[in-house]
């Protein structure tokens, strides 16, 4: 579902594309019996469903309201999973009519190829809420790791504040994005790099997600750095739009 026509067409030529990826990969089965993509712009289409799962903008006002009208919409004890990167689950359970359905499931970048999946369980998040939901990331072929609640949980406690981190020390002149990269790539076995991650991630979505961990946790480190700020005021996000750290072709 979508607010935005357009977007749902796109999303009905890119996602078989995009599986297609993941099983010539080997990360997804290679069954060719998959369903036809069902969409609307309408959040009643999920009234029957029997797991709704939220990933609009990184926006707490938004995907609160969004959440709320959803579980107005489902029957009682249908896990509303937030695919959220940063904002605690208990935070957006209390929009809800139902808090003890709801829990969060982080699904890393492109999901489509990392099996992984970070599985918030909300201090309200009940079991009748939380297995249906890890069974059905099973039988898409996924592994949960279930972590408590709170800003950022753990993937982006960390990796939100060193992509801030690495884009400070660019701002400063002490190295180029290039060379930031190679360290974390040579030295730590980073597969990308902090920084080419944030262009994969999208830029306006690190600033997001800085936002919402340093005004929940009042940690200056997260606060963004002006370089992040300057190149999302310029509409450079990073691969989406083309630029970002990295220049991209379309």
């Amino acid at each position: 579902m979508d607010v935005d026509d357009r977007v749902l067409e796109k999303a009905a030529r890119d996602v078989p594309l995009r599986i297609r990826q993941g099983q010539l990969l080997g990360k997804l089965p290679r069954t060719t019996d998959l369903p036809p993509l069902t969409t609307s712009t309408s959040l009643e289409a999920a009234a029957a469903a029997t797991v709704v799962i939220e990933a609009v903008v990184e926006m707490p006002e938004v995907k609160a309201k969004v959440l709320r009208a959803v579980s107005e919409s489902v029957a009682p004890g249908t896990p509303l999973v937030s695919n959220t990167s940063g904002i605690p689950i208990d935070e957006l359970a209390g929009h809800t009519l139902r808090p003890s359905d709801v829990l969060g499931a982080h699904f890393m970048n492109p999901p489509y190829l990392i099996r992984t999946v970070e599985v918030i369980r909300g201090p309200r998040t009940t079991d009748e809420a939380l297995d249906p939901a890890l069974r059905l990331l099973t039988s898409l072929d996924r592994e949960s790791i279930v972590v408590g609640d709170g800003a950022g949980f753990v993937i982006n406690r960390v990796l939100q504040r060193m992509i801030n981190e690495s884009a400070r020390i660019v701002q400063e002149g002490i190295a180029t994005h290039e060379e930031v990269d190679a360290l974390f790539q040579g030295c730590l076995g980073h597969r990308t790099g902090p920084l080419a991650t944030a262009d994969l991630i999208g830029l306006d979505n690190v600033v997001d997600s800085l936002r919402v961990l340093h005004t929940r946790t009042g940690d200056a480190g997260f606060d963004p750095c002006e370089l992040l700020l300057s190149k999302v005021g310029t509409g450079d996000f990073g691969r989406k739009t083309g630029r970002g750290f990295y220049a991209y072709e379309s």
